[in-house]
């Protein structure tokens, strides 16, 4: 018997996946190019997992919050 599958409109929110995948193996690049050893190097990868974390952190001191 064949399924029923429907198909979703687009909503425009998709492109955040994107965007999070791009930030993600930016700062993997950064974080690993920038570690001293083996330790600070894996301490990067878990931090790029995090990094909005870290955006919306540093927004938020900016602005005096």
């Amino acid at each position: 018997m064949a399924e029923n599958r429907t198909r979703r409109a687009p909503t425009g929110a998709d492109g955040g996946g994107a965007v999070y995948g791009l930030g993600l193996i930016g700062a993997l690049v950064y974080y690993i190019g920038a570690a001293d050893g083996f330790w600070q190097g894996a301490l990067g990868v878990l931090k790029a997992f995090v990094w909005p974390a870290f955006v919306v952190h540093d927004l938020l001191r900016l602005l005096g919050s």
